[in-house]
């Protein structure tokens, strides 16, 4: 907790989010745009981020390492992409919300979701997927195409979640299974708001 409402707004106020080109040094590219605030993109043991033309990533979040962020995907605030043990990719059109930790190797297959301060160690969520706020999906666990991990759920290690199926609790086991429009355009709508964020939002003096 900080010490301050002060120190809580501040932050909010001084950082907005920057697209950023695929280069061969994407942290020169970060440094050129972002001067300070590059220190949130940053290499580990020699190997740097990738991240795509047309991807969002959120100065106050922390991308490191192995990591590649894929065409129209989203990085929001406070999000944490420690690529030190494993590659990360957050594939085309995925979005990684607020406070959302990956790690190891974690892959976000397109258009998935992950929501509000989940966690994603070492397991994979299939396209279209959204894995709910405060959950998490723990090694070798793989997330089916169209699933939903019900907030503050835990998928246990090699858990198979099946396809367009909802699992919820600790551990998550299945309930129903999933035929909403709305529930897959989610991702659609970050993408949508990435680009917004990209154009529209600025610097507060």
């Amino acid at each position: 907790m900080t010490p301050s409402a002060s120190a809580v707004v501040a932050p909010a106020i001084v950082r907005c989010g920057s697209r950023v080109g695929r280069l061969r040094s994407p942290m020169v590219r970060f440094k050129t745009l972002l001067g300070a605030d590059a220190a949130m993109l940053r290499s580990f043991d020699g190997t740097e981020p990738q991240v795509a033309d047309s991807a969002y990533v959120d100065e106050a979040a922390v991308v490191i390492g192995d990591v590649v962020v894929e065409a129209e995907a989203s990085v929001w605030p406070n999000t944490t992409l420690r690529g030190d043990h494993g590659r990360i990719v957050v594939g085309e059109g995925a979005n990684v919300q607020d406070n959302a930790v990956l790690h190891e190797d974690a892959a976000l297959e397109p258009y998935a979701t992950v929501g509000h301060g989940a966690i994603v160690h070492d397991a994979t969520v299939g396209e279209r997927a959204l894995v709910g706020m405060n959950a998490t999906v723990l090694d070798g666990a793989h997330v089916g195409a169209g699933a939903v991990v019900a907030a503050g759920s835990v998928v246990t290690e090699g858990t198979e979640v099946p396809p367009s199926t909802l699992v919820a609790g600790a551990p998550a086991e299945p309930k129903t299974e999933i035929d909403d429009p709305h529930l897959e355009a989610t991702a659609d709508r970050y993408v949508e708001l990435s680009r917004r964020y990209a154009e529209s939002s600025e610097r507060l003096d």
